[in-house]
């Protein structure tokens, strides 16, 4: 599979764009099975299984728009010592890379990146997640009908088989998922000193201010945890909210979770289901202990029998309560009261780094406080998760929550080496580098500085 980027056939723009109308392609002839998969893995609705799809279209609608503006050498200039010449550098394919997917997106975040490697002249293998049955088999039937052998290949398999997979030497390793695979994937990259990209999570914090529009805020918070099931990595975690609003905003999200998902949301048909048995019994721990501690605010019902889980609203006194110990990644949300702005922000700094966080506040003044005294991943002001939809935007962690980033032309230059190049004539070869070096250092001085 590296062959055909140690020859050059991948370096033309022609070639690049084939395999982008390969991918679309496949979206549009896969796009039924893909819905059918998604809500066989995790029970998601229509509407958000089209999202996985949604978001692919967008990074091959960009990256098709912008790749040849992408590829273009970058002129740099030179100093006076090095003229006449000339400088630029070229992005070049890496060769053979890795992309492990994640069983939360299982087809968006394998795809996704995809377009990026194939987009910077690479060949690639995809490793979907065993934990999404349904998609990792549909990958592995449908990428084989899309793309030669040679340029795209899928493997399945469970953890064994990933392990198996690290233990190649390949140019680039793309992994999502948690942060504990996340360290046994770059242990075995360095093996190889191979490059890492991990986009990883952590407990993402939204924090809500008193002069918030609370119906506003609740809605999108109420949306954000309920996305997926909570199963998402951006999603808000934990809420740290000012006394003054936090009983309004309790009750407009439990309003909002209602208005979404109607008196009973065990049985709605716009309610996902917990991935698989393992995670439901996690989270039902977890609910069980907030349930004998009477924390519960609203919600915490759950039925095992379809792994699922209301959205429920849980009241902690502290950052010490069981709930706030490991990112949650379901549809449990926490709630903290913090006095005011500075209090929440040192309880997210006394966190590692997470991948996104969230303030709600017309406040510009608190908007930059928030930029200026704290470390995360991305930030979004009055929202959540839509950070994700700007397909220009880069995507990406930091610390904890991972390293590197992708979305749009983040994503080609990871995928990419920036090579530097340096040409010069034969023309003009001036004596004073060479040596002998006496009585040359004051004009090598005068001239270099």
């Amino acid at each position: 599979m590296r062959a055909p980027v140690s020859t050059g056939l991948t370096r033309s723009l022609a070639w690049r764009l084939e395999q982008l109308d390969r991918l679309e392609g496949l979206l549009r002839d896969q796009e039924a099975a893909v819905l059918e998969a998604l809500a066989a893995d995790l029970g998601k609705p229509p509407l958000e299984a089209t999202f996985e799809l949604i978001a692919v279209r967008q990074e091959l609608t960009l990256t098709r728009r912008q790749l040849k503006r992408w590829m273009a050498p970058r002129p740099i200039g030179l100093d006076l010592a090095l003229r006449p010449g000339q400088a630029w550098v070229q992005t070049e394919p890496l060769g053979c890379v890795l992309i492990i997917g994640p069983w939360n997106y299982p087809f968006h975040l394998c795809l996704h990146p995809l377009v990026s490697a194939l987009a910077a002249g690479n060949t690639a293998v995809l490793k979907p997640s065993e934990h999404a049955p349904h998609i990792s088999a549909l990958l592995a039937r449908c990428l084989p009908l899309a793309f030669p052998a040679e340029v795209v290949q899928v493997v399945t398999g469970d953890g064994a088989v990933a392990a198996e997979l690290l233990e190649q030497q390949f140019d680039h390793i793309f992994f999502t998922g948690g942060g504990r695979v996340g360290r046994l994937v770059m242990a075995a990259a360095a093996r190889h000193l191979t490059p890492v990209t991990l986009e990883l999570g952590g407990k993402s914090p939204a924090i809500v201010l008193a002069d918030a529009d609370i119906a506003t805020s609740a809605k999108r918070l109420a949306w954000g945890k309920g996305l997926n099931a909570g199963q998402t990595c951006i999603a808000p975690d934990h809420l740290l909210v000012q006394p003054a609003v936090r009983e309004a905003l309790v009750a407009a999200i439990t309003a909002e979770w209602q208005r979404f998902y109607g008196s009973d949301p065990l049985a709605s048909e716009d309610m996902g289901c917990i991935v698989n048995e393992v995670q439901f019994q996690r989270l039902e721990a977890l609910l069980a202990g907030a349930r004998s501690r009477g924390q519960v605010l609203a919600g915490g019902r759950s039925d095992p029998s379809r792994r699922r889980i209301e959205p429920t609203l849980v009241a902690i006194e502290s950052g010490d309560d069981p709930l706030m110990q490991e990112e949650l990644f379901g549809p449990i949300l926490p709630v903290l009261a913090v006095a005011n702005l500075e209090a929440a922000l040192a309880e997210v700094r006394a966190r590692p780094k997470p991948l996104a966080l969230y303030l709600f506040s017309h406040d510009r003044a608190a908007q930059q406080r928030t930029l200026d005294t704290t470390s995360s991943g991305g930030v979004c002001f009055n929202d959540v998760v839509m950070q994700a939809g700007a397909a220009a935007l880069p995507l990406g962690g930091v610390g904890e929550s991972g390293m590197g980033s992708y979305h749009g032309e983040a994503g080609f230059l990871t995928f990419s080496h920036r090579r530097t190049v340096l040409r010069r004539p034969f023309w003009l070869d001036l004596p004073f580098r060479y040596p002998p070096y006496a009585g040359k250092l004051a004009l090598v001085k005068r001239l270099l500085g």
